[in-house]
């Protein structure tokens, strides 16, 4: 099983899953807050058209963890800066 590096911490993947799958298969359902009311967001949609599952991939921030395929050793930040 290959891994991917999230928030510094190693995490499994299988071949073929998301950046999402990945997250929700290790047990982590929300990893961002919104900017008003600070409430939990993770994989709403799970297709890429909602912004709920944002993180940034290999410093690129704004991607949407539901459509970028986990590759090994991809380093995975799940907390943004949301009030930039």
């Amino acid at each position: 099983m290959s891994e991917i590096v999230v928030d510094g911490d190693p995490l499994p993947f299988t071949e073929g899953q998301t950046v999402a799958a990945a997250l929700v298969a290790a047990g982590r359902v929300a990893w961002r807050t919104t900017r008003v009311g600070r409430r939990p967001r993770g994989v709403f949609c799970g297709i890429g058209v909602c912004f709920d599952c944002l993180v940034m991939v290999d410093g690129t921030g704004g991607q949407r963890a539901c459509l970028v395929p986990a590759r090994p050793g991809m380093t995975v930040t799940t907390r943004e800066d949301d009030d930039e």
